[in-house]
C-alpha cells in the first residue's frame, strides 16, 4: 500500500517539482464535518447496502451468525473458549469497526492516499474536466489492484471469466470509492481525510457478511465491492460527482474551498 506514496515522491524528486504542495497537513479548522463523515460513513454505507441486500434476497440473513461462527473455527477457536456469547462477539466486531477503523488503518491507508489523492488526482482535475478525471483515476486505481483480484482478494477465484470479472467489479468500486475520497480531499486540501475515509471503508466492508450463513454473493453483496452493496455509496459519488462539475479545480483556493 506505500508504492504509490513511494512513486509519488520518486516523480518528485526526479522531476524536480518539489515538496510544497504534499497536501499532507491536516487542516482541521472548518473541515471537522469533513472528517466526521471521513471517520463515520463508511460503516454507515455498509449498514445502508447491507439493508439493501438483505431487502432484495431476505433469505440470506442469517442471525445465526453461520459465516461468523465458521471464521472463528477456522481460527482454531470455539465460543465456549472465547468465553462470550456469539451477539457479544459481533457486537464488539461492529464496535471496533465503528470506532476503531478509520485510525488503525490510517497508516496503510495513507500508503496509497498520498499518491493517488494527494498527488495524482488534483493533477488529473486540473488538466482535464471533472467527470473524465474521475473515471479514468478510479480505473488506474482499480487496475493497480488487478495482482491482488488475480490471486483471489475480495472476489476468490471460482467464477466465470476469471479474473477479468473480478477486476473490472474492483474498478467499479475503486471509481466510485475514489470519487468520494477525491471529494473529501478537494474539499479539505488535504489527503489525510481520504486516508481516514479509506482504513474506514477497509474495517467496515465486511461487516454484513457476519449476518449472512457463507458471506454472500461476492459480485452482489452484502459487501461493498458488490453491485448491491455499494449502491449507497454510488449514490453519493454521484452527488459528490456533480459538485466536482460545478465547482473545477481552477475555482478552488489552496485549502480546498469553493
Amino acid at each position: 500500500m506505500f508504492f504509490p506514496t513511494i512513486g509519488m515522491l520518486l516523480t518528485r524528486l526526479i522531476t524536480r517539482q518539489g515538496f510544497s504542495d504534499m497536501m499532507i497537513k491536516p487542516r482541521f479548522k472548518d473541515h471537522i464535518r469533513e472528517y466526521l463523515l471521513a471517520y463515520f460513513a463508511p460503516a454507515a454505507f455498509a449498514i445502508l447496502g447491507t439493508a439493501v441486500y438483505f431487502l432484495i434476497f431476505p433469505g440470506k440473513l442469517d442471525l445465526t451468525f453461520g459465516y461468523f461462527r465458521r471464521m472463528i473455527a477456522s481460527a482454531g477457536a470455539s465460543l465456549e473458549e472465547q468465553g462470550v456469547s456469539m451477539g457479544a462477539l459481533i457486537a464488539v466486531q461492529v464496535a471496533q469497526a465503528f470506532l476503531l477503523s478509520g485510525l488503525v488503518n490510517l497508516i496503510p491507508a495513507l500508503g496509497e492516499e498520498w499518491g493517488w489523492r494527494g498527488y495524482m488526482m488534483p493533477r488529473m482535475l486540473k488538466t482535464m474536466k471533472p467527470v473524465p478525471a474521475l473515471l479514468l483515476g478510479g480505473l488506474i486505481w482499480g487496475v493497480w489492484h488487478a495482482p491482488l483480484t488475480a490471486i483471489g482478494h475480495n472476489y476468490g477465484m471460482d467464477y466465470p471469466f476469471f479474473p477479468w470479472l473480478g477486476i473490472a467489479m474492483m474498478c467499479v468500486f475503486c471509481v466510485t470509492t475514489g470519487i468520494l475520497l477525491t471529494w473529501l480531499t478537494e474539499r479539505t486540501g488535504s489527503c489525510i481525510p481520504a486516508a481516514l475515509a479509506h482504513g474506514a471503508i477497509n474495517g467496515t466492508e465486511a461487516l454484513g457478511m457476519l449476518f449472512t450463513a457463507d458471506g454472500g454473493e461476492v459480485f452482489l453483496g452484502p459487501a461493498p465491492t458488490g453491485l448491491i452493496g455499494i449502491l449507497p455509496m454510488m449514490a453519493a459519488a454521484a452527488a459528490a460527482a456533480v459538485w466536482f462539475v460545478k465547482h473545477p479545480k481552477a475555482d478552488t483556493d489552496e485549502n480546498g474551498e469553493a
